[in-house]
C-alpha cells in the first residue's frame, strides 16, 4: 500500500506550493526588501552581542569605543524591527524610522572618531566632537526636512550635503584627520581603524545622497530597490563601522599581551 501511495506521489509531479494572499503581517517569500529587512534586523542585534562580549577581552582604553558600537547596531537593530513592519503594511519607505534610526547612530559615529584618538592622546579637547556633531546635525535634519517636504528639497539636498562634505573635511583635512596621521602619538591600529570608518564616511554615506537625489528628487528609482539598497548600505556603514574598532582593539590588546609575554609574535593573527 505504502509503495502504491509513493509511486502515485511520484506520478503526481511536485505539488504546488499555495501562499496566503494576506500573510496577517508576516514575510512573504516574493518580497524581497522584506527580507532584508528581517536579516538586517537580526544582523545588528547579533552584532551588539557580539561587541559586548568583546569588549570585555580587550584593552582598557577600547572598552568605551567598543560599547559605543554596540549601541549603534542595537538602535539600529530596533529600528529595523519597526521599519520591517512599515513596509509589509505600507509598501512605502519608511523615512521618518529611518531619519530617527540616523539621528540617533550618526551622532554616536562620529563620537567614535573622538574616543579613539582620545584614548590614544588624552590632551585632545572637545572640540573635534563639537565640531563633528554640528556638520552631522545639519546634514540629518536639513536631509529630513527636504524628504519630508517641510522645506524645498533641493535646499534641503544641497545644505545637507554642505553638513556631509563639513564632517568630511574635519576627518581629512581638520584635526581629526592631522591627529590620525601623527605617527608618533598615534598608534599603527588606531590609525588603521581611523582609516577604514574615514573610508566608510565617505564612500559608504554617499549611498544616502545617491538615493536622495536619483531616488526622490528624480524620482528615478522606485521605493523598492531604493529601501534594499539602503538597507545594505546600513548593513556595512554600521557594523563594518564598529567592527574596524573592533578588529584593532583585538589586535592592539593581542600584541601587547604578547609583548608582556615575550612573543615573537601577537596573540591574534
Amino acid at each position: 500500500m505504502a509503495a502504491q501511495v509513493f509511486a502515485e506521489s511520484l506520478a503526481a509531479g511536485p505539488q504546488a506550493v499555495t501562499i496566503p494572499k494576506d500573510l496577517h503581517g508576516f514575510l512573504s517569500p516574493d518580497d524581497g526588501v522584506a527580507i532584508s529587512f528581517w536579516i538586517i534586523s537580526i544582523a545588528m542585534v547579533a552584532s551588539t552581542v557580539f561587541f559586548l562580549m568583546e569588549s570585555m577581552s580587550i584593552d582598557q582604553h577600547w572598552k568605551t569605543s567598543m560599547n559605543v558600537g554596540a549601541l549603534v547596531t542595537l538602535i539600529a537593530g530596533v529600528h529595523y524591527f519597526y521599519m520591517r513592519e512599515y513596509w509589509i503594511t505600507i509598501h512605502e519607505s519608511p523615512i521618518v524610522y529611518r531619519y530617527i534610526d540616523w539621528s540617533l547612530t550618526v551622532p554616536l559615529q562620529m563620537v567614535e572618531f573622538f574616543l579613539i584618538l582620545q584614548a590614544a592622546k588624552p590632551s585632545i579637547n572637545g572640540g573635534m566632537f563639537w565640531r563633528l556633531l554640528v556638520g552631522t546635525v545639519v546634514m540629518l535634519a536639513f536631509g529630513y526636512m527636504g524628504e519630508a517636504q517641510i522645506l524645498n528639497p533641493w535646499l534641503g539636498f544641497v545644505v545637507g550635503m554642505a553638513g556631509w562634505a563639513y564632517i568630511l573635511f574635519e576627518i581629512f583635512a581638520g584635526e581629526a584627520g592631522s591627529i590620525a596621521g601623527e605617527k608618533d602619538s598615534i598608534s599603527t591600529y588606531v590609525q588603521q581603524a581611523f582609516g577604514t570608518m574615514r573610508f566608510i564616511v565617505t564612500v559608504g554615506w554617499s549611498i544616502y545622497p545617491l538615493g536622495y537625489f536619483f531616488g526622490y528628487l528624480m524620482n528615478g528609482v522606485a521605493n523598492a530597490p531604493l529601501n534594499l539598497i539602503y538597507n545594505l548600505a546600513d548593513f556595512v556603514n554600521k557594523i563594518a563601522f564598529c567592527l574596524a574598532i573592533w578588529f584593532a582593539a583585538r589586535s592592539e590588546t593581542s600584541d601587547k599581551l604578547a609583548k608582556q609575554a615575550g612573543l615573537s609574535q601577537p596573540l591574534l593573527a
